[in-house]
């Protein structure tokens, strides 16, 4: 299922991972795990955030997919399903109207 997560990420923590470096890897890492279609670097209220849309095969990856963003960086995590405008008109197709 398409999904998009979304991390809000503690300022302080991110700074510190920002002045040791680990910032950048972690998100690598990230990306590498999850291989989105799509990833987006923002501010939220006041915090770094970062949104991910990416294909979860069977709900257990949520823990290994969030874990290093509550560890390492404090982050307020949520997952999301998603669709793209081929999935909306798949579906609406799917009502029969």
């Amino acid at each position: 299922m398409r999904m998009m997560l979304k991390a809000r990420l503690d300022t302080e923590k991110s700074n510190e991972a920002i002045r040791n470096g680990t910032l950048g890897k972690l998100m690598q890492a990230s990306m590498e795990q999850v291989k989105p279609e799509a990833a987006y670097f923002t501010a939220d209220n006041g915090h770094r955030a970062c949104y991910l849309v990416f294909d979860m095969q069977d709900s257990s990856q949520m823990p290994a997919i969030a874990e290093p963003f509550f560890l390492e960086l404090g982050a307020e995590v949520t997952y999301t399903p998603v669709m793209n405008a081929e999935d909306m008109q798949k579906g609406l197709a799917a009502l029969g109207r």
